[in-house]
């Protein structure tokens, strides 16, 4: 992307931020958002409150008048205008669902937008892009107002204020985030013995940027079970701080922009710390 198609579609990310957390405010806490309206592209049941937020994304996206592909949760890969699409904009259009039934103040936004064409100058088809694709990323937690973005190459930020990673290099000491539904306890348990206090707040994508901004020292999922739409733009925003992003075999993510697409995750401070917490879990 040049820097005209970067400022424009930061506008319209900046946009959909704003205007999809106008249409699920009225939602948070209230029963009506709980209710389940279809089944969803990913193969899980899509609440109102999901739905909602979505339809604000296409709305704006088509009013772009660009041509445009959308992977998101609910509705899958979605094509918007006639052409080639210009960019691919991933999308988890809210992030914490539950959270945000609950009113527990952690759920958001997580948009990604991906350049089919790259350095390569060559036109992919979208299907063929994988996350280390993904030119910009954009992470809005709703409840606070806090804004996570980077862009390729120009480094990652807290409402537009420089951010990195913690320093701390020894996991005895650290706080670590994690998402451990119908995990593998026996290795999470390991490593509930040697971290000093772990958090579970049921927001991958806002808990991410936590490592990015030094919040957390390190965060996990390991059921690799984990939607690439759910982690596509915090992975550029941890990347772009300095921070260490892999699977659960220190593996380099490389997996496709698509809602089918599942992994783990291991996303720390530094290598220090993240070749510790892969070894604790077995992965080297």
């Amino acid at each position: 992307m040049d820097r005209d198609d970067i400022k424009f579609w930061g506008t319209i990310s900046n946009r959909i931020m704003e205007e999809a957390n106008e249409v699920v405010k009225p939602l948070v806490g209230n029963p009506k958002a709980d209710k389940i309206v279809k089944m969803g592209a990913d193969g899980t049941p899509t609440k109102f409150i999901d739905l909602v937020a979505e339809e604000k994304v296409i709305e704006i996206l088509e009013e772009s008048e660009r041509p445009v592909t959308l992977i998101s949760e609910e509705i899958g890969e979605f094509k918007i205008g006639k052409g080639p699409s210009e960019v691919v904009f991933v999308v988890d259009p809210l992030d914490g669902t539950r959270n945000a039934i609950k009113n527990i103040p952690a759920y958001g936004i997580s948009i990604a937008v991906a350049d089919p064409m790259g350095a390569s100058k060559l036109v992919k088809d979208p299907s063929q892009l994988i996350i280390s694709d993904v030119e910009m990323g954009f992470v809005k937690n709703f409840a606070t107002g806090d804004i996570y973005s980077a862009k390729k190459g120009n480094g990652a930020f807290l409402n537009g204020i420089p951010i990195k990673p913690s320093q701390k290099t020894d996991v005895s000491g650290s706080s670590i985030g994690a998402y451990i539904y119908r995990a593998e306890m026996s290795k999470i348990d390991k490593l509930l013995k040697t971290v000093r206090s772990m958090r579970i707040l049921g927001s991958v994508a806002i808990e991410l940027c936590y490592v990015a901004d030094g919040t957390y020292d390190a965060f996990l999922d390991i059921r690799g079970n984990l939607r690439i739409v759910d982690i596509s733009a915090a992975k550029l925003i941890i990347e772009e701080s300095k921070g260490i992003v892999t699977d659960e075999n220190c593996q380099s993510l490389e997996s496709g922009l698509n809602v089918l697409d599942r992994t783990s995750i291991v996303a720390s401070c530094n290598k220090s710390i993240h070749r510790e917490i892969i070894e604790i879990l077995g992965g080297i």
